[in-house]
């Protein structure tokens, strides 16, 4: 059963989540498009394929890195699990990259807690944050939780509210050399990034509404349940945990003001879920009602990336 095989960290889970991705990166690919690629394409395919490999690998170290959840391999199946059930990011080049790059930045602010180079740490989080704002404008959202982590571990040295400042000089700079030698229309460029509105309507098939209600009723479980249980974690850690909760708040907001409401925008939100719902998974008693949980949260993504297909 699902909820047996992945509650210790094997070498063979790793392998299944991994082959598990793979394959329905695959599929997705060949049913969206035609395979007749050019070796330019293929390429990408590849490179965005591996970045999705890293995120799942990203998001197991991460939070076993900072004790987020037990030796479990949970929050990577989930990410994947998430993944599946909103097959239109798997071809999505702009969401992924930003999602990796925010997951870079979230792997800095993460381990701010021990107070380790906390200057490096907080220029590597903004610079990641900014170059991924390049990418999905609505991205720069982050720069909040950059906040509130300086503002919780390290706001007693004033310096460290200047270097964020730095790393956006520095990334302005590196766009600014891209938008010169590309000939692009800077302006036109920022007002295409910078659009919002407020209409989930513009789904294309009735999977995508009812794959979107049964995520948000999952979101707000496992959110609700994880939110009350703050106070009840070990006092140094209830700040890392705070983050994880203003982080998918944070993807929540991402995905509402982002002009296309594009399911695959909802990426940004699976990292932190993830790890919400390991822990809640963990906070189940009977493990037969562990099992039903995670293994209906498979076949639900199961049947949804079919019915998307």
């Amino acid at each position: 059963m699902l909820a047996s095989l992945f509650s210790k960290t094997k070498p063979i889970n790793y392998f299944i989540i991994g082959i598990f991705l793979f394959l329905f990166y695959i599929l997705f690919q060949r049913t969206e498009y035609n395979l007749d690629w050019t070796g330019y394409e293929y390429f990408k395919k590849v490179m965005l394929l591996g970045l999705l490999l890293m995120s799942t690998f990203w998001t197991h170290f991460i939070t076993q890195k900072n004790r987020l959840t037990k030796d479990n391999n949970y929050a990577p199946l989930l990410f994947v699990l998430f993944l599946v059930l909103f097959p239109s990011v798997l071809v999505n080049t702009n969401l992924i990259i930003a999602n990796y790059c925010i997951l870079l930045a979230l792997r800095k602010l993460f381990s701010l807690h021990s107070l380790k180079d906390p200057k490096v740490k907080i220029f590597d989080a903004s610079l990641w944050i900014f170059i991924a704002t390049i990418f999905h404008f609505w991205s720069i959202l982050y720069v909040i939780l950059l906040v509130f982590a300086i503002l919780f571990f390290v706001s007693s040295d004033y310096r460290n509210w200047i270097i964020p400042v730095i790393a956006f000089i520095t990334v302005a700079i590196f766009f600014s050399i891209y938008i010169l030698a590309s000939d692009t229309d800077i302006l036109r460029f920022i007002d295409q990034r910078t659009e919002f509105n407020f209409d989930f309507t513009t789904f294309d098939n009735i999977y995508q509404n009812i794959a979107l209600a049964i995520f948000s009723s999952i979101a707000v479980l496992f959110f609700i349940s994880q939110a009350l249980e703050v106070t009840n974690k070990p006092f140094n850690m209830q700040a890392t945990y705070k983050k994880v909760l203003v982080a998918f708040l944070i993807g929540v907001a991402v995905y509402v003001l982002s002009a296309d409401k594009n399911q695959g925008v909802l990426i940004f939100t699976f990292f932190p879920l993830s790890i919400l719902g390991a822990n809640y998974i963990e906070s189940i008693p009977n493990r037969w009602f562990k099992e039903v949980v995670l293994s209906s949260i498979a076949v639900i993504s199961l049947i949804f990336f079919f019915c998307q297909l």
